[in-house]
């Protein structure tokens, strides 16, 4: 698997940078449907399209070592 993963949802762009994932789990926490822990406990996508868009900001935001970057339709970044 690539040591770095992206998505599009709900008009953000998400990008996890699995090399800085520890898996603490806290996007999973607020965002079980888009987030899951792989067998390494390292956060991928599942289904971002099925949450809100400010669901998705918060998920990401949660995490505590800022391995999940999101920039809006402008290109605009709004995580971390």
């Amino acid at each position: 698997m690539s040591d770095e993963e992206e998505r599009t949802a709900s008009g953000l762009r998400m990008h996890i940078d699995r090399q800085l994932c520890v898996g603490f789990g806290d996007c999973v926490t607020e965002a079980s449907e888009a987030f899951r822990l792989d067998d390494e406990g390292i956060a991928v996508f599942v289904d971002p399209e099925k949450v809100d868009r400010e669901q998705l900001i918060r998920a990401c935001d949660a995490c505590p070592v800022d391995a999940i970057t999101v920039w809006d339709e402008t290109g605009k970044q709004v995580v971390p």
